[in-house]
């Protein structure tokens, strides 16, 4: 293995070190054992992309950044703001690296340094998967001869699960401008997604059918759903209504206040209210839950809430305390029903 490698210890455990794209890369084996750290060795070599041809040209990471935002303008991929996001975040450390030289140990470089400046797993999964897009436009357009291996990714945390009680939901409404009380309403009784909401448009109100119709390119799985407009929504229609100025075209219009404003009022209004860390999207989670409460069936409510799959839906449809309780309830009302059974006739 002369020239692919090297092996030493430190404090008996066995390291490596490989050079790859101009750059040594240095790894724990994280075992006192010779053949552990040979192994991985030999691995890792093994992992690396085959050396470009003499004559190719260099491949930059502008190259494939290229590549990327173009497929996503092209085909309209909802989140152009977080695609440039993820590009400005693999730029500083791959930037001045070729696709040639990418390889297992250089990505989980990268995941390492991402995790220690802060970011969560799923960011550091979605960029990532973006590089790993990246390099997949670049073979398909033979700017390179294959795609690199990529390293597993990161453990994620499980879904959050947060939803508002409705006297929460009543309380962080009470401590929220009027503006953003319109939007926290509509959240709350559509389950609908933040930007749905706030680029609602009035060509999307059917108020003579009852009925809003969402523009398919705003969804954020490219189809179209109908919302029946519900008397808390057309009360909220009504205040959005009286508020219109001629040549508005969006039903919540910002009324002077940014973005920033917003992300101040709504942590302040959930301390207030005693349920500080609460969001937004967790009135969609809230919606789900309440709509199964009501017997609505789960193909309707998946329908109103746009959930393309049942295990996305089944994540947003959350069982809490009080559902527990319930069943336990429900459980002891059965037993009572049935004294002959072993728990109810000692």
């Amino acid at each position: 293995m002369a020239g692919s490698g090297r092996i030493y210890q430190r404090s008996g455990i066995y390291f490596i070190a490989y050079s790859h794209g101009g750059r040594e890369f240095r790894e724990s084996s994280r075992s006192r054992n010779l053949e552990d750290a040979q192994r991985l060795l030999a691995s890792r070599i093994v992992d690396r992309p085959a050396a470009p041809a003499p004559n190719a040209p260099r491949v930059t990471f502008d190259d494939l950044t290229r590549l990327y935002l173009e497929e996503n303008e092209v085909r309209q991929f909802r989140g152009p703001k977080t695609a440039k996001q993820r590009v400005r975040n693999l730029r500083p450390f791959f930037e001045s690296i070729p696709a040639s030289a990418l390889n297992v140990a250089l990505v989980r470089q990268f995941q390492a340094l991402r995790v220690r400046q802060g970011a969560a797993a799923a960011s550091v999964n979605r960029e990532t998967s973006a590089l790993r897009r990246m390099c997949r436009l670049a073979a398909a357009n033979g700017l390179i001869p294959t795609v690199p291996m990529f390293p597993e990714s990161l453990p994620e945390n499980p879904p959050r699960q947060g939803f508002f009680e409705h006297t929460e939901y009543l309380a962080v409404r009470g401590h929220l401008p009027s503006p953003y009380q319109d939007v926290l309403d509509f959240a709350y009784y559509s389950g609908w997604r933040r930007r749905e909401i706030t680029e609602l448009t009035w060509r999307e109100i059917d108020l003579p059918g009852g009925v809003i119709r969402l523009d398919p390119a705003r969804s954020k799985t490219r189809r179209g759903r109908v919302l029946p407009i519900s008397p808390p929504l057309k009360s909220v229609l009504d205040r959005r209504g009286a508020l219109q100025k001629r040549g508005d075209e969006l039903v919540f219009r910002h009324d002077g206040v940014t973005e920033r404003d917003w992300k101040k009022a709504w942590p302040h209004a959930c301390r207030k209210a005693g349920v500080p860390g609460r969001r937004l999207h967790d009135c969609r989670r809230t919606a789900a839950r309440n709509f199964i409460r009501a017997g609505v069936p789960e193909r309707v409510a998946m329908m109103l809430l746009g959930h393309s799959t049942r295990s996305i839906f089944d994540r947003y449809n959350i069982v809490n305390e009080r559902d527990l309780a319930e069943a336990g309830d429900r459980l002891l009302q059965y037993l009572g029903v049935h004294p002959s059974s072993p728990a109810t006739s000692r």
